[in-house]
Parts: structure tokens; C-alpha cells; sequence
């Protein structure tokens, strides 16, 4: 099934700017999370591999809150028929978007043959994003890759998989501007000690203009975004920075990126959006650091961020604690930017 005939869907039109697939961190509360502070970024879930779903069965790895809208599903793996019945299931759920896993470069995930080390196999690739278009009845297939992996040479391998994959049918992709090491370097070190290659990703663009292609790795604030949408990107995706300073990234994305003209919230009406979900979860069993874990770099960079991550960081695992901890936190941290001095000006001695 091509995918050349597809319209401007919602997950398409909310690429200009996406929070990226990070493992351990943008699960469905940190979406929701996100989601309050944006209404127009893509949002995607953590990886989910294929064999979790197809022979584990665990399907609650698709759990999501409808309010996500648009979230994309990023799936792991490399068995063509694996995946085709893995992206059915992700369909099935109402995902506006499949993406496929071809950057991660961490062991655990090169020793099931998927993420970064498939850059080294772009037939398989293939195969793959054919078997899960045939599959996604309609919901649209995409793929984030690496510029390249190992000894290969980025400015040879990555217009030769693009290239591939155009033919695959492939209208979308998320370039992390990063060579991938498989050996020798932690996940954490692919992310920060590979160079970065902006100049390539962007002339990718041009060189594939029916294409629409997002950047991804080191753009940590709206500024270096926008420059990127200025060079001719089609879209910004942001990762580490999204998480660790939601507010500095979301609450101004609307506006900035969107061309949106609705007032922004601030990070004091965003905790507060987050009671009545809190709320709801710990009725249903959960537990508070399960959500609140994500939002402590809600006020990073401003006046109260230290007291409002240690109050949350140090209550919220407590049996029994509740959304009185966060209104607990609000209200210190709020009280600390009360008595903190104007910008500009230090505290005097």
C-alpha cells in the first residue's frame, strides 16, 4: 500500500513539532502531562517492540488517554509479519500514526535485530514499513532513523535509505542528525558524543522535497526550532529538552510553531490542570510519583523549581500520598517566587 495519497492528517500537521519517543520517560501520564501544556505538538510513546505485543500479549502498552490526540505509537522491530500484525493492533487502538524504530542504539535492542543497526539493512526495512502500510488500514507508517550507523559514511548511506525508503512508500521521516555507535558507546553517549550533522539532514530536504522530513537531536529550545523550520525542515522533533524543561518547549510551542494566538498557559495553571487527572488515577489504584515524576522540571530555569521538585520528589512515593502533596508543593513554590527578586536583579547579601 502507497502512502503518496495521503492528506494532511492530524499527525502530519502536528510534526512541525514533536516530543521524541524517549523510553522510561514519555509514557501515557507524561503525554497527558505534555498535552496540557500543548494542544497542537505530535506526542509519541515510549518504544513498544512488536514480540511484546504479538507473542507477550501486552497489550496495555497501548493504553492511552484520548485526550493524547494527535499521539503517534513507535514500534521496535524487524520481522515484516511481526510488525504488520503489531501495527494492526496499534490501528485497532486509534493511533493517528505508526512509527518505526530505526535510531535506538542501545544492546538490549540490537540483540532483537532492531533500531539503529536496521540502518544497515534498508531492504529489510523495507519489507517492513510494506507489511505494516498493508496492515495500518489507512493510519500513516513513518520511520525515524540515524544518519548512520558505525563505519558507514552518512553523506553515502542516508540519500541511499532515503532513497529506499521513498520507493517503500514512506511520505514521512524523523532524522536524528547523529551517527549511531553500536559498539563502544551507552545509549546515553550516541546521544551526546557523535557529532551532530544538521547541514546533511537539511539538504536531505532538498534533495527530497515530496518528503516531509523532521530534525531531531541537540535542539533544546523554540529558537534553534524555528531556525530549523527557517532552513527548510519540515518539522522539529525535541527530546531531552521537552522533558526536562516542559514549560520552556510547550507552553510557547502553540504560539510560536502553530501560529496559534490563544494565550498560553502558565506553569502555575498547568499544575493545577493536572488535579482532577491526578485525582482520577489514584481512584483507580495508582500512585502519585507515577505522574508527578514527569513534572518536576515544570518550573526549571524559574524562581521556586528546587522546592517544588524536592517537595514532589521527596513526598510523592509515601503510601497514601495525594493531590494535596502537589498543592502543597504550588504553594511553596509559588511563595519562594513571591520573595525572590526581580529578574535581573541578585538577592543582596
Amino acid at each position: 500500500m502507497q502512502q503518496s495519497d495521503l492528506s494532511e492528517t492530524p499527525a502530519r500537521a502536528a510534526a512541525r513539532l514533536s516530543v521524541a519517543p524517549m523510553m522510561d520517560w514519555t509514557d501515557r501520564h507524561c503525554r497527558y502531562f505534555h498535552r496540557v501544556m500543548s494542544r497542537h505538538a505530535l506526542l509519541y510513546t515510549e518504544m513498544v517492540t512488536a514480540p511484546a505485543l504479538v507473542r507477550g500479549g501486552a497489550l496495555h502498552l497501548l493504553d492511552y488517554n484520548a485526550e493524547e490526540h494527535p499521539v503517534a505509537v513507535q514500534l521496535g522491530g524487524s520481522d515484516p509479519g511481526e510488525l504488520a500484525q503489531a501495527t494492526r493492533l496499534c490501528a485497532a487502538r486509534g493511533y493517528d500514526e505508526v512509527n518505526l524504530n530505526v535510531g535506538c542504539p542501545s544492546d538490549r535492542v540490537q540483540s532483537g535485530t532492531f533500531g539503529a543497526v536496521l540502518m544497515k539493512s534498508p531492504g529489510l526495512v523495507a519489507d517492513c514499513v510494506r507489511a505494516m502500510q498493508d496492515a495500518a488500514g489507512g493510519v500513516e507508517v513513518t520511520v525515524k532513523c540515524r544518519i548512520g550507523v558505525d563505519d558507514q559514511e552518512p553523506g553515502e548511506v542516508l540519500p541511499a535509505f532515503l532513497d529506499t525508503m521513498q520507493a517503500a512508500g514512506v511520505r514521512r521521516m524523523t532524522i536524528h542528525a547523529r551517527k549511531a555507535w553500536l559498539k563502544g558507546l551507552s545509549p546515553k553517549e550516541n546521544r551526546e558524543v557523535p557529532p551532530l550533522d544538521y547541514p546533511l539532514v537539511q539538504a536531505m530536504k532538498r534533495a527530497f522535497p515530496d518528503m516531509h522530513l523532521s530534525i531531531n537531536g541537540g535542539i533544546a529550545t523554540l529558537d534553534e526550532a524555528e531556525a530549523q523550520l527557517a532552513a527548510g525542515m519540515d518539522g522539529v522533533m525535541i527530546g531531552r529538552a521537552a522533558y526536562h524543561q516542559p514549560a520552556e518547549i510547550l507552553l510557547g510551542a502553540d504560539a510560536r510553531i502553530f501560529g496559534d494566538d490563544a494565550a498560553p498557559m502558565t506553569p502555575e495553571a498547568v499544575a493545577r490542570a493536572m488535579l482532577p487527572y491526578i485525582e482520577a488515577h489514584l481512584v483507580a489504584g495508582g500512585r502519585l510519583h507515577e505522574i508527578t515524576r514527569h513534572m518536576l522540571g515544570l518550573f526549571a530555569g524559574r524562581p521556586g523549581a528546587r522546592i517544588w521538585r524536592r517537595v514532589l520528589s521527596e513526598g510523592a512515593h509515601r503510601p497514601g500520598a495525594g493531590p494535596e502533596l502537589l498543592e502543597t508543593a504550588l504553594a511553596q513554590c509559588l511563595a519562594a517566587r513571591a520573595g525572590a527578586p526581580p529578574e535581573g536583579q541578585a538577592r543582596s547579601a
